[in-house]
């Protein structure tokens, strides 16, 4: 049988800013005017302050005469379910994060200059958890049950001038739980847009942008361009035929031009689609070690008039799955290493923060990731963003479930009317980014187990394909037997996914003939922060699908963090990684998880509210195993020894350490020598070491040279408080956030592992406290409040600039530990 090769060539679109010109204004512009300014080009607001919000139902909330001066006034994103407090007795249960859903109310007034009358106005949502509605004026817009969706109303019918006001009125219900098998926040949790156009403007999400040939030395670029002309539609006529001129300028990353073409076209009534393309040599490649990003500009005008600019963000590369080889991009074979993230944002819940998911994707970055599984919804525009300019490959994954349920309330019950709409809004908002490499129709679809799932597969992939031909189509499988697996029986996934099951990898090449694979989700280790306990043994916490929670587990509701405890359908991270590591055909692995997130706290019951699975805590402070990652992953030394050095006396501990870049670790105790480890078979080295205070230290050499040391002290009794910034320079936006580390150390400054003080915060200045977190999965005091016990010496807090610029002064304190000033900055 002949084997052919599948090569997707892709070019792709930076999200919000994707078809956005150089005119953003503020809300006073839109509302009075601004003289010079051309309103006939494309306009847009941020639309994210002075919103009113009501917690609970209430009658008649969506008329415009309707008394809101009482309701509380914040800015958006936001998610009224991280404010509430951790509760057994939330319907969402621990599952969900053990936090409150509800009904909420959203209202915002506006004025629109007159000189935006005649323009089309459009309202852009990034997402609303959940069953959304939305009112202009009284009057409904519609409803979008689907909590992870972007979506766009039009309200120019509706819409007043000059000084009469405008009301836009949006009901978030989440009461009906449970609907997730994670946290899944409430609210306008992401961005909100005011945009303004012509009559004849690109359509919302209205590029498709393509490579369909590219070499190192050339790349033939195609666009094609869907122009709404509604001119005449406000007097009710049918819109007239308009000849336009279509220009694309080809920008690079300075933003000088590479190249332009143009194109003459009549636009029809509605829509009308545009095809062109050109070639420019010696393309820069995108890949995640150059993100490269070029911008298509284009500008629709009728003769001498401008009409609309958009512009595109876009990446030139080219990519393979191979059925022996696995992934290739450029033309070079590489590993996909990736993981899987929810969406939530730790202190923040889910509303979405462009800082905080940087602060999420460097750290991954830092460890030798390459790629992000966003499971199992689709992720904010933003972070697609950054996936992008940071260099990170994606699957793009539209459900969690077709049909049948998973939770008595979750989306099944929505999926008959609603799926086709969702999966195409997913395709055209996505379809132009160049970290995006998967399209997955599903995760563990229990549709795969009888005949529909062949239909749905067949349906839903042919949704895909329509809008996007140029990736592979792919759900993330658990039915290795091709003989049960209905979903890959239709024959229409480019590429199988395959959750955890490892033994079964070298079948499936033998049951799935001339398919390609990857290990779409492997691992469920679990681990806290700080916590060891012995690493004989690899333990199953439960042991099987019987129980729902571990037996005879910690009583403090921890999990210890020498890689050797995992759900009983998962194993080790060293045992996934190495089982992927040696099979050229598996194209690479996603981890569950990178971050640990709220809800989902296997193998415990509440107080437990969040996960265990993380290679990094819900704090944002990497565990153990993330040092192994490192080690493996990335091209720089490493030597990471663990645990920490204050034992009762008599103990005999565990001493494990991750190193790369070397032949061997010698490990010292005060100055002697425990003896030379070398890998084998297993990715760390370990000794057995009786107690004795002091210094622990290794030592890592290649040819008998040393290459790094490391050491860990025993700890003396805690004196102080540490504040450690992650960025002490912040923009005066009123969205940028730093994260201050907190440690509670000795003398010395080592960091003491039991320290448990309550500490608390005051911020003064042009600045406010937006959470805290330690990283605990079973700590339940408010991410909201001034203050928070340490956990293992650590704990953070998260502070959010003003608009204005200035200094932000920040205050922790504890008993018998004295108080520590810290000072950022915002300009």
């Amino acid at each position: 049988m002949m084997r052919i090769k599948l090569i997707w060539f892709l070019i792709f679109t930076v999200g919000w800013a994707a078809g956005i010109a150089a005119q953003a204004l503020d809300k006073k512009q839109f509302a009075q005017g601004k003289k010079g300014l051309n309103y006939s080009k494309r306009l847009e607001l941020d639309f994210n302050r002075d919103w009113k919000f009501f917690s609970g139902d209430i009658k008649g909330a969506d008329a415009p005469e309707f008394d809101d001066r009482k309701w509380r006034k914040l800015a958006l994103p936001h998610d009224w379910s991280i404010e509430g407090n951790f509760s057994a007795a939330h319907p969402a249960g621990n599952d969900g994060g053990a936090l409150p859903g509800g009904i909420g109310w959203y209202r915002k007034t506006f004025h629109l200059a007159k000189d935006l009358k005649n323009r089309r106005i459009y309202i852009d949502f990034g997402g609303i958890y959940r069953n959304s509605e939305v009112w202009i004026n009284g009057h409904l817009l519609g409803i979008r049950p689907n909590g992870y969706i972007s979506f766009r109303y039009d309200l120019t019918p509706f819409v007043h001038f000059g000084q009469r006001e405008n009301l836009i009125t949006v009901k978030a219900d989440n009461a009906k739980q449970p609907n997730s098998r994670w946290y899944s926040g409430s609210g306008i949790y992401r961005n909100v847009r005011l945009v303004t156009t012509a009559d004849i403007a690109v359509d919302h999400w209205g590029t498709s942008v393509s490579t369909p040939a590219v070499t190192a030395g050339q790349a033939t670029i195609r666009q094609l361009t869907v122009l709404r002309n509604t001119s005449g539609k406000q007097a009710g006529a049918s819109a007239k035929p308009v000849q336009a001129e279509i220009e694309l300028t080809l920008l690079d990353g300075a933003g000088k031009r590479v190249t332009t073409v143009k194109k003459q076209q009549v636009l029809k009534d509605s829509l009308t689609e545009a095809d062109q393309s050109f070639t420019i040599d010696q393309p820069r490649l995108w890949s995640p070690a150059d993100p490269y990003l070029y911008t298509l500009v284009t500008r629709i005008s009728a003769g001498r008039e401008l009409l609309d600019e958009y512009r595109t963000t876009l990446g030139i590369r080219y990519f393979s799955f191979d059925s022996k080889k696995g992934f290739s991009l450029n033309g070079q074979s590489m590993k996909i290493l990736g993981v899987c993230m929810h969406h939530d944002l730790g202190a923040l819940g889910a509303a979405v923060n462009r800082r905080a998911m940087q602060r999420q994707l460097e750290i991954l970055k830092e460890m030798g990731c390459n790629a992000i599984r966003f499971s199992h919804n689709p992720p904010a525009a933003e972070l697609l963003n950054l996936c992008d300019q940071m260099g990170f490959l994606v699957m793009d994954e539209a459900f969690d479930m077709w049909k049948k349920k998973k939770n008595k309330y979750d989306y099944s019950l929505d999926f008959e009317k609603w799926h086709k709409r969702d999966l195409q809004d997913m395709i055209k908002r996505d379809r132009n980014h160049p970290s995006v490499i998967l399209w997955s129709i599903g995760n563990e679809i229990r549709e795969q187990f009888d005949t529909t799932g062949t239909r749905i597969t067949r349906e839903l992939a042919g949704i895909v394909k329509a809008l996007d031909a140029t990736r592979p189509v792919i759900s993330a499988l658990t039915e290795t037997d091709s003989s049960r697996n209905y979903i890959a029986k239709a024959k229409a996934l480019n590429v199988l996914g395959f959750n955890y099951k490892f033994e079964d990898y070298d079948k499936l090449p033998l049951n799935f003939p001339g398919q390609k694979f990857i290990a779409s989700e492997t691992t469920s280790a679990l681990e806290t922060r700080g916590v060891y306990q012995s690493s004989d043994t690899l333990r199953f916490w439960p042991a099987s699908g019987k129980q729902k929670y571990v037996v005879n587990g910690n009583a403090d509701w921890t999990a210890s963090a020498y890689d050797n405890t995992a759900a009983y359908w998962g194993t080790s991270h060293e045992r996934a990684w190495k089982e992927v590591k040696k099979r050229d055909f598996m194209s690479g692995l996603f981890v569950w998880t990178g971050f640990d997130y709220l809800g989902e706290p296997v193998p415990y019951p509440y107080p437990a509210r969040s996960s265990y699975f993380g290679i990094v805590d819900l704090a944002g402070f990497p565990k153990d195993v993330y040092y192994m990652y490192q080690s493996e992953w990335t091209d720089k030394p490493v030597l990471h020894v663990f645990p920490h050095w204050n034992w009762k006396p008599g103990s005999t501990v565990d001493v494990w350490a991750y190193y790369s870049q070397a032949d061997e670790v010698e490990l010292f105790l005060n100055g002697r020598s425990l003896g030379t480890r070398k890998k084998e078979n297993d990715l760390h080295v370990s000794w057995k070491v009786n107690f004795e205070p002091g210094v622990l230290k290794a030592v890592s050499r290649k040819n008998g040279k040393e290459v790094l040391s490391s050491e860990v002290h025993t700890a003396g009794e805690a004196s102080r408080i540490v504040l450690e910034a992650d960025r002490s320079q912040l923009i005066a936006d009123g969205d940028d956030l730093s994260y201050l580390t907190v440690k509670v150390t000795d003398q010395q400054g080592n960091v003491v592992p039991d320290a448990a003080q309550l500490i608390s915060f005051s911020v003064e200045g042009n600045g406010t406290l937006a959470g805290v977190d330690n990283g605990y999965q079973a700590n339940i005091s408010s991410f909201k409040a001034p203050q928070i016990k340490a956990f293992k010496g650590r704990c953070m807090v998260i502070i959010r600039s003003g608009e204005e610029p200035g200094y932000i002064y920040i205050k922790a304190k504890a008993q018998d530990l004295g108080e520590t000033v810290f000072r950022l900055s915002s300009r």
